[in-house]
């Protein structure tokens, strides 16, 4: 019985730990989750789960890893965050599989992607075929967006996100990052580290200036 209770309590304990991990990493749609809230996800539970089945190693022993990787994912959240690079290699980047209803082969290639995965996922969206597509992008989150060519709504990306140039998506969209300074000149803004969010849509350019701070 003594041992029953000490289980019941260690479970307690680690539901809390679990949750207050969740928490922290902010409210998220399970499509969201990046690779780094996973990763530390599965080691959490893994810890919980030894520490439950052995009554006799010290809570502390088992809280102490947890209080360090909850340590560790916000650091790396941050750092995420601030270094463009750094979220890059963590999350990865988003990838064009169809563009202009044609498939993407070496795309298809690096992202393991097969036709049957795409054809299945059109499916699911009711689209009989590729050349119904005009843009189906892989999100870092691994979901995948499709932009039909009926609804004639141009793809867009962010040019900037927190002050960091989004070289990539400029890439993507086919513009160069002197068209963006440019652009942000015409705004009177000559730092884009200045700049929170930048757009370009429809042929309007959309600038959220960071907010300094009180």
């Amino acid at each position: 019985m003594e041992e029953m209770g000490s289980i019941l309590f260690r479970t307690i304990i680690m539901f809390l730990a679990v949750l207050i991990f969740f928490r922290l990493t902010g409210k998220k749609d399970l499509g969201e989750v990046s690779v780094l809230d996973v990763i530390v996800t599965l080691m959490i539970a893994e810890l919980a789960v030894v520490l439950i089945d052995d009554p006799e190693l010290p809570l502390y022993r088992g809280l102490a890893p947890i209080a360090l990787l909850i340590v560790l994912q916000r650091l790396f959240s941050y750092i995420q965050i601030k270094n463009q690079t750094f979220r890059d290699l963590v999350d990865g980047e988003p990838v064009i599989l169809i563009k202009d209803g044609v498939l993407q082969q070496e795309n298809l290639k690096k992202q393991n992607y097969t036709i049957d995965d795409i054809m299945l996922q059109l499916r699911d969206k009711n689209i009989a075929d590729i050349q119904e597509v005009e843009w189906a992008m892989l999100e870092a989150s691994g979901t995948l967006s499709i932009f039909k060519k009926s609804e004639q709504t141009p793809l867009t990306l962010p040019l900037i996100m927190d002050g960091s140039i989004q070289r990539d998506h400029l890439q993507i969209l086919s513009y160069s990052e002197e068209w963006l300074l440019q652009k942000l000149s015409e705004q009177g803004i000559t730092d884009p580290s200045r700049v929170f969010y930048c757009s370009y849509f429809n042929g309007k350019f959309s600038v959220q200036k960071k907010k300094l701070p009180s």
